[in-house]
C-alpha cells in the first residue's frame, strides 16, 4: 500500500533522526477534542518505538479551549511541539513567527484531493499537516417537496433552487430554504458555498489582493437577500445546526450541510443530498474547510515534531479517521490510488456529492487576522438580510475593510 510505505519511509527517516539526536524530547501535543483518541494513542506508540527516548504528551481539550491554549502558550514563550489548529489561523500563525513552515514530499503533496493543500498554503509554502477536511452539499426534504406538490430533484441553478424554495414556501407556508444569518464563524462559511459557486473568491491566495468586489460576490450577495423571501423567518437568528433543526422538524425544504449530516437527520424523513447549485457565473462548487496539524516554533526540536505531526496524518491513521465510523469527513487523500481497496466513498452517489465537487471548491480565505475578516464579511451578509443597503455598497464597503486585514 503506497500509503503505508509513505508512513513506513517516514518513520525510518525519524528513527535515523533520532538515533544521532544527543538528547531525548518529550513532544508536547494539544488535541482537540475526544473523537479517535485509541487511534492517535496508536500512532504515538508507533512514533515512541521508532524514535527511542523520545515521548509524546498528548493533552486532549475541548474543541472551545484547545486553539486558545495553544496560542497562549506560544505568545507566553512555551509554546506546544504540535498542536492541532484550524487552517483559518496559519496566515496568522505564519506572520507572528509562532509556526515553522512543513515539509511535504512530493509524493505526499499528490495523494491529497484537490485543492486541500491551498487551504494550508502562505507565501508559497505549507504551514500545517491537513488533519480534517469537509465539503458541502444541498440537502433536500423530500417529503416537504412531495407535500407542496413537487418531484424531489436537486435544483442545478440558482434560478432553480429559488423557484422551487418559492413553491413549497406557497404551497405549504413552510421555509423553502434555511438560511444562516447569525454572528457565527458558518455564516461566512454558508455564503463562500454560494460564493465559489458563482466563480467568485475573497483574497487572490497568490498574490494576497482582496478580490471580493467583483460581479460574482454581486451576483451571490444579491442572491443571498432574494432567498430571504423564501427562507425562515429571521435569518440573523440562525446558525447551520439550528437551520438543520428546523429542517429535522418538517419546517424547511432545503439546507447546506457537510457528509456528517445524514447520520444527524431524523429518521421518518426522506432526504436528499445534492451538490450545491451553480450560479449564474460559475459552476457547482464548494467551501474546503481543513484543520491541521501546526508545529510551534521554539520547542528545541521542531524537526522531531514535525515527523511525528507527517506520522499522524497518512496512512491507515488518517483514513480511520476520515472513514464513516470515525470522524465521518470527506476523504482528505485519495485513498484509492493509494492502495486502499474500495474505499468507504467509492462507487457511493451519496459521498459523490461531496467529493466530485473538490476541484471547483475553494478554500477558507487566509488572513493576518481572520476573525476580523470573518466578521466583517458577516456583517455585509446581514446587512443584506436586514436591507441596511445596497448589495453595490455593502460589498465595495467589506472589500475596502479587508485590506486592513490581509
Amino acid at each position: 500500500m503506497r500509503t503505508k510505505l509513505l508512513f513506513a519511509a517516514a518513520a525510518g527517516a525519524g528513527a535515523m533522526m533520532a538515533a544521532t539526536s544527543a538528547q531525548s524530547a518529550e513532544l508536547h501535543f494539544i488535541r482537540c477534542g475526544d473523537n479517535g483518541l485509541d487511534e492517535d494513542r496508536k500512532v504515538i506508540a508507533a512514533f515512541e518505538a521508532a524514535h527511542p527516548g523520545n515521548t509524546v504528551n498528548m493533552e486532549s481539550l475541548p474543541w472551545g479551549t484547545c486553539q486558545d491554549k495553544s496560542l497562549k502558550l506560544a505568545s507566553a514563550g512555551s509554546p506546544p511541539s504540535v498542536s492541532y489548529m484550524g487552517s483559518r489561523t496559519l496566515k496568522q500563525l505564519a506572520d507572528n513567527d509562532l509556526v515553522v513552515d512543513v515539509k511535504i514530499s512530493e509524493d505526499q503533496q499528490q495523494a491529497y484531493q484537490p485543492g486541500v493543500l491551498n487551504t494550508v498554503s502562505y507565501r508559497d509554502k505549507f504551514w500545517g499537516f491537513p488533519r480534517a477536511f469537509s465539503t458541502k452539499g444541498l440537502f433536500l426534504n423530500c417529503d416537504i417537496f412531495e407535500e407542496a406538490g413537487l418531484a424531489c430533484e436537486a435544483p442545478k441553478t440558482w434560478d432553480e433552487m429559488y423557484a422551487a424554495a418559492k413553491t413549497i414556501k406557497d404551497k405549504t407556508g413552510k421555509a423553502g430554504v434555511g438560511l444562516t444569518g447569525k454572528d457565527f464563524d458558518n455564516t461566512m462559511h454558508q455564503f463562500l458555498n454560494y460564493l465559489y459557486s458563482n466563480g467568485g473568491q475573497v483574497i487572490d491566495p497568490s498574490t494576497n489582493e482582496i478580490t471580493l468586489d467583483s460581479k460574482n460576490t454581486l451576483e451571490t450577495l444579491k442572491f443571498y437577500g432574494k432567498l430571504v423571501e423564501v427562507a425562515q423567518e429571521g435569518p440573523t437568528a440562525f446558525e447551520r445546526t439550528q437551520v438543520r433543526d428546523l429542517f429535522n422538524d418538517n419546517k424547511v425544504g432545503m439546507y447546506i450541510d457537510g457528509p456528517w449530516a445524514r447520520g444527524q437527520h431524523k429518521e421518518g424523513i426522506t432526504t436528499k443530498a445534492a451538490p450545491i447549485p451553480a450560479g449564474p457565473s460559475g459552476v457547482s462548487g464548494t467551501l474546503l474547510i481543513t484543520d491541521s496539524l501546526a508545529v510551534f516554533k521554539g520547542s528545541g526540536h521542531e524537526e522531531l515534531a514535525m515527523e511525528f505531526a507527517r506520522m499522524m496524518t497518512t496512512g491507515d491513521s488518517q483514513y480511520t479517521l476520515d472513514k464513516p465510523d470515525g470522524w465521518g469527513l470527506t476523504p482528505i487523500l485519495k485513498y484509492e490510488e493509494l492502495g486502499y481497496e474500495k474505499p468507504y466513498y467509492m462507487d457511493d452517489p451519496y459521498w459523490a456529492v461531496f467529493v466530485d465537487s473538490i476541484p471547483t471548491g475553494g478554500p477558507e480565505p487566509l488572513f493576518v487576522d481572520y476573525k476580523a475578516m470573518q466578521t466583517t464579511i458577516n456583517s455585509m451578509i446581514q446587512g443584506i438580510i436586514l436591507k441596511d443597503d445596497t448589495a453595490e455598497n455593502l460589498v465595495a464597503i467589506a472589500a475596502e475593510e479587508l485590506e486592513e486585514f490581509k
